[in-house]
């Protein structure tokens, strides 16, 4: 895992890296050029011919843009650089930048602004745009030439790389701070900030790419931070291995309670995902029924019928049954598409505080909780919870999907702290929390899971690493960067809008391939940045 840290560490540790290990500013921005550079390259080809032009601000995020300017230009790329401040206001490094820049390119390769009519001609007439603007230490509300500068930015829907961050991102609350850049890559340098994975960061920040700036690994060690980013080298160590002498016992055996009428492919899909994952064995108790159609929706999964209800859910008189299939399983889940009967959540009431082993409480299962999640206090095994924003707000007091959304990081860390136990709160970069307070975020996943069933989808391959015995925060990471690995190959095939959940589950094995395909050794990722 990758540390993920505030605008205040990053700009100490910059301090540090000046001071101690005495690598002057100008050095940091060459190595923060390059990278920009690098990064470019890799996503858009080759710059040769095309016409980029570089919008610097006053401070050294525009310095780094001036060197950005110089290493694009000696790659035979037309540069041009838009300035919006005058260049006496320029801070010493930066000013230092510029005049490297000057001397090899020309003042006529600079334009210094003048109006937003002059910015929006000289930003059209280009191929990509780099924002060198605003740096990580903004904290007021952007007016003036950069507001101008930002509009005519985004305006012209050419492709944008943002340095460091998008300029008008708050860096730590991912909140617009009156104007921003949306930016299709951003490159980022020696860790992560905070608001990329928060608010409008995660729409604006688009690609976050992390270029290693020189910074010495003993300083990074020192940042005390308990919110990490997953890393596909991380999550390859959780995932259990295959040995050649195996059988279906040695992977365990998943148990999903789950389904009613009308919602058995909540049930399907959660059983399916749980052996696409890897679990050897996998039972679905279900309303008695629907069984033959779950039966007919899964050929690899058994099914065993439960008492039922009138409206055909779960009874609670299924619970003695229930408490002895729990006891005959490795790891349980509970939820997808139980339904909200009053009979089934007083079961499902029943049932959490008989848990001992492994689970995940997922959809139905957290609704029946609403007003009662002090029982989640009596499962002799900390639960994983899975709720998406609205689920969240219905367990959190006094709580919102609109809040909740606002600090998600917050609501997970303050929740799994307080009920002490896993939390997977779903959305755009899912976030995971554990009982003592580390935080991962998940970096993987597209707009295209936004679909009904990825949420069953992803429970099951919960509980598919579960009863391969792979411990709770682990089954809880991995299956959540798994998840999206799969989403986003779906997506790679079949597009985004017309994406379904089981398109995700189909390519669960192939995202499973990849990890274990993951070099075994780190590079800009180091496994020492875990605080676990």
């Amino acid at each position: 895992m990758t540390k993920i840290i505030t605008a205040a560490q990053m700009q100490a540790l910059d301090r540090r890296t000046i001071s101690e290990a005495r690598i002057p500013a100008t050095t940091l921005m060459e190595r923060a050029g390059s990278g920009v550079v690098s990064c470019l390259e890799q996503r858009l080809g080759p710059v040769r011919g095309k016409r980029v032009t570089i919008v610097c601000g006053k401070g050294n995020n525009g310095g780094d843009g001036f060197v950005v300017a110089r290493l694009l230009r000696r790659r035979h790329a037309n540069v041009r650089v838009l300035v919006v401040t005058p260049t006496s206001e320029l801070s010493r490094d930066a000013a230092t930048m510029y005049k490297q820049f000057v001397r090899g390119a020309g003042k006529s390769s600079v334009y210094l602004y003048a109006s937003k009519a002059q910015a929006q001609t000289l930003l059209q007439d280009s191929d990509i745009l780099i924002d060198a603007l605003l740096g990580t230490g903004l904290s007021a509300t952007v007016t003036g030439r950069y507001a101008e500068a930002i509009d005519c930015i985004n305006e012209t829907g050419r492709p944008v790389v943002a340095v460091d961050l998008p300029s008008g991102l708050h860096a730590d609350t991912g909140t617009v701070l009156g104007r921003a850049i949306r930016a299709f890559l951003t490159v980022t340098f020696g860790l992560p900030k905070l608001g990329f994975y928060q608010n409008d960061g995660i729409d604006l920040a688009g690609e976050v790419a992390l270029v290693d700036i020189g910074i010495p690994p003993a300083y990074i060690d020192a940042v005390q931070s308990r919110t990490t980013l997953m890393t596909p080298h991380v999550v390859r160590t959780y995932l259990p291995k295959r040995l050649p002498s195996s059988h279906k016992g040695t992977f365990g055996h998943a148990g999903i309670i789950a389904g009613s009428v009308g919602k058995t492919g909540a049930a399907a899909m959660a059983a399916r995902a749980a052996l696409r994952v890897g679990a050897g064995l996998v039972t679905v108790a279900i309303p008695t029924s629907v069984n033959d159609v779950l039966e007919a929706k899964l050929l690899e999964a058994m099914t065993i019928p439960m008492p039922e209800t009138k409206a055909r859910t779960l009874a609670r008189t299924a619970f003695d049954r229930l408490v002895a299939f729990m006891e005959a399983r490795t790891a349980i889940a509970i939820g997808p598409g139980l339904s909200t009967h009053p009979e089934t959540v007083e079961l499902v009431r029943a049932l959490t505080k008989q848990l001992d082993r492994p689970a995940v409480l997922d959809a139905d299962a957290l609704n029946a909780l609403t007003g009662r999640t002090a029982l989640l206090a009596a499962c002799k095994t900390p639960p994983i919870i899975t709720p998406h924003p609205g689920e969240m707000a219905r367990l959190e007091a006094d709580a919102t999907p609109q809040t909740v959304n606002s600090d998600r990081i917050g609501t997970a860390t303050r929740f799994a702290r307080e009920r002490g136990l896993f939390v997977v709160l779903k959305g755009a970069r899912t976030v995971v929390a554990r009982p003592d307070g580390v935080v991962a975020i998940c970096p993987t996943g597209n707009p295209g899971m936004a679909t009904a069933g990825t949420g069953d989808v992803l429970t099951g391959m919960i509980v598919g690493l579960l009863a391969q015995g792979v411990p709770s925060w682990e089954a809880a990471c991995a299956a959540t960067y798994l998840h999206g690995v799969a989403g986003d190959l779906a997506s790679a095939r079949k597009g985004q809008a017309g994406l379904i959940s089981s398109d995700v589950i189909e390519e669960i094995p192939y995202a499973l391939k990849l990890m274990r395909q993951a070099p075994s050794s780190e590079t800009n990722e180091k496994m020492r940045n875990d605080p676990m």
